[in-house]
């Protein structure tokens, strides 16, 4: 037995399933989960002594890689003064202030604790400005994990929303509506039917938890149009591609300035952080200087603000993001190389599909499009891509990330490791 599976054990007997975040239990690839004693630059340490080329990045935060020196640095310093002080302190006042001089759109900041307590912050908010209840949210988009946000489209329904998880009251599900990606006709039709109930449409700008869906600048200006003219607001959630795809994150990319957004990963360096932030009149509703009453006894916490700022100064000159797509395309033309596979990016994010009945046809823009074996397949690669020391998010549906650490000769060896796993799980490859 190695000693992940003796820790998965005891593990089993203290936690729900083994774990504190469900895609961590290997579920959907099978096999015991590897527990990580800590990384360095590209690269993670199993407990086992095992050394794995990290794509994960803790789902997308590590931008810079792990132990960053600048970040690291900043971290000690911070650590030094005292690491939760539950007062008004100067280290949130110059995060946000670096954060709403440089993005126009965020006039105002708030920081929590995730990006889950920033999008039901945001989500109270849009209905204490509107006086409406409903929010419009998309099939394929991830939110966290706030009670009305768990919900997608049931199979052969338009706009009525099926629960995820149980646990959730039937009045909060009747609150949201469901929309489809990449189909503005339905979209259109939806508002017709509903837009004077609509509180807020959230959506992710680029999707990035049901594989990589990045959509049409056009259909996101119909949604940004169709939200303002029913008196409803736009919200863009960018907790991952927030300051990931580029500076000004993909509310740059696409030219469309939303109401509110919410923010979480890059801003806190890797320590839990999720911020909302948008127009000032809309933040000016949230306590104490409004009636929207929001809390918290960790957020903005000291060690995070300190360890995100140093994130984003370096960030800022756009230096970095230039070298990661430099990157993702190399991967890019790699994996064209590779019968059965694809891979869709959007600077350093990216994601592969396997399917079995040829290359999948890419852009994938919706759920419903990508392939049906896709999930199974690689499941079948990604043991074999463990075993040689390649680390990718334990699900199908999860993006992998890129960061200043890896190198061209990383992108070359996954490459390499990819190609063999796919020959030998799909032969006639």
């Amino acid at each position: 037995m190695s000693r992940s599976e003796e820790l998965f054990a005891r593990a089993r007997a203290v936690s729900p399933g083994g774990v504190h975040s469900p895609v961590r239990a290997f579920r959907s690839v099978g096999g015991t989960p590897r527990f990580m004693t800590g990384g360095r630059g590209a690269r993670l340490t199993d407990v086992d002594g095992r050394e794995y080329a990290d794509y994960c990045m803790a789902f997308g935060p590590l931008i810079l890689g792990h132990q960053d020196p600048l970040v690291h640095a900043a971290v000690l310093t911070a650590l030094q003064r005292g690491w939760s002080l539950g007062t008004a302190e100067p280290y949130s006042l110059e995060l946000a202030e670096f954060i709403t001089r440089r993005i126009p759109w965020v006039q105002s900041i708030r920081f929590v604790n995730s990006g889950t307590e920033a999008v039901m912050s945001a989500l109270r908010v849009a209905r204490g400005a509107t006086g409406r209840a409903r929010i419009l949210k998309f099939d394929g988009c991830y939110h966290g994990h706030t009670d009305s946000m768990l919900l997608r489209a049931g199979s052969g329904l338009a706009d009525a929303a099926v629960p995820d998880s149980a646990g959730l009251a039937p009045q909060v599900i009747g609150e949201t509506l469901i929309g489809q990606l990449d189909d503005l006709p339905a979209l259109e039709a939806l508002f017709a039917r509903h837009g004077g109930e609509i509180a807020a449409a959230i959506i992710e700008p680029l999707p990035a938890n049901y594989g990589l869906l990045p959509q049409r600048h056009e259909f996101l200006a119909a949604l940004a149009r169709l939200t303002r003219a029913a008196g409803a607001l736009l919200i863009f959630d960018e907790v991952i591609s927030g300051f990931r795809v580029g500076f000004q994150g993909y509310a740059a990319l696409s030219g469309i300035e939303p109401d509110l957004v919410t923010y979480g990963k890059v801003i806190g360096g890797g320590f839990p952080v999720g911020a909302y932030g948008g127009r000032r009149d809309l933040m000016e509703l949230v306590a104490p200087a409004g009636p929207v009453y929001q809390a918290g006894t960790l957020s903005a916490n000291p060690v995070a603000m300190c360890a995100g700022l140093a994130m984003l100064q370096r960030l800022e000159d756009g230096g970095v993001y230039a070298r990661l797509d430099a990157l993702g395309a190399r991967l890019e033309t790699a994996v064209a190389r590779i019968p059965h596979l694809a891979v869709q990016r959007v600077g350093s994010v990216f994601w592969f599909c396997l399917t079995a009945s040829g290359r999948p046809a890419l852009p994938i823009r919706r759920t419903a499009a990508a392939p049906a074996d896709a999930g199974a397949n690689y499941a079948r690669i990604y043991h074999p891509l463990l075993e040689s020391g390649i680390y990718l998010a334990p699900s199908a549906w999860e993006v992998g990330f890129l960061s200043a650490a890896h190198s061209e000769t990383d992108i070359d060896i996954l490459a390499d490791a990819l190609g063999n796993a796919v020959r030998s799980a799909l032969p006639d490859g």
